[in-house]
């Protein structure tokens, strides 16, 4: 028996080591990055919790996040675009989560590496405000698409929209397209209503027409899973 019991203690040390490790990177990454905008033990702790897969990518969204920094803000949305495009696979909400509607977290979406359009786009919008991009330049846009181009079959979508100033022509973020295009270019896009974490809009602009987190449950859910995960 006492073999048995210096090799469950042995492995309780182990385990103890890695998460003493992990909270120390984690304070360590913090205390470089003063100015950052999330909280990144949150973060790998959230990651950590969810699993092996959603923790490597956390990882390698945090270092993502430090490089940007060191960008320009156009710079910024085509490394962000670039990141969840070519790092999670699309599918619809049935396929990844089992059920017809589900707005994941960044972690759990980099958890499941798979969603549908609406887990990219906020997705994006959580890791643009991470990089200190204010919510006001950022708007989630549902939108029915034409698939294949205009004339094309139409379908409900979401991208995310950035505006360099409240006038300016909004950059589009989308999953479909690998590159970040200005909404000139995306005439296949119709916008039916936009929100941030301040506004809800018919279309894109005019006066707000409520509160999005008043209005729309998931978002509401999606923020606080979001902030539980260290994402403000």
């Amino acid at each position: 028996m006492r073999p048995a019991r210096s090799s469950a203690a042995a492995g309780a040390a182990q385990t103890l080591r890695r998460a003493v490790a992990v909270a120390l990177a984690a304070l360590l990454l913090a205390a470089a990055l003063p100015g950052q905008a999330w909280d990144a033990a949150l973060l790998l702790q959230a990651a950590q919790r969810a699993g092996p897969r959603a923790l490597a990518s956390a990882r390698a969204l945090q270092a993502q996040l430090r490089s940007g920094a060191e960008l320009d803000e156009a710079q910024q949305l085509a490394a962000i675009n670039q990141f969840f495009n070519r790092r999670i696979v699309f599918v619809d909400d049935e396929q990844a989560w089992g059920t017809a509607d589900h707005w994941a977290s960044p972690v759990e979406l980099l958890d499941k590496g798979r969603g549908d359009c609406e887990d990219f786009a906020i997705a994006k919008y959580f890791s643009l405000l991470a990089l200190g991009v204010p919510p006001a330049r950022l708007r989630l846009v549902y939108v029915r698409a034409e698939i294949g181009g205009p004339g094309g079959v139409q379908t409900p979508h979401m991208v995310l929209a950035h505006y360099a100033r409240p006038d300016a022509e909004p950059q589009i973020l989308d999953n479909l397209i690998e590159e970040v295009r200005p909404a000139s270019r995306r005439p296949d896009l119709t916008p039916v209503f936009s929100f941030n974490s301040e506004g809800l809009w018919q279309g894109t602009a005019g006066a707000s027409a409520g509160d999005p987190v008043a209005r729309l449950s998931r978002w509401r859910e999606v923020l606080a899973k979001a902030r539980a995960e260290g994402f403000r």
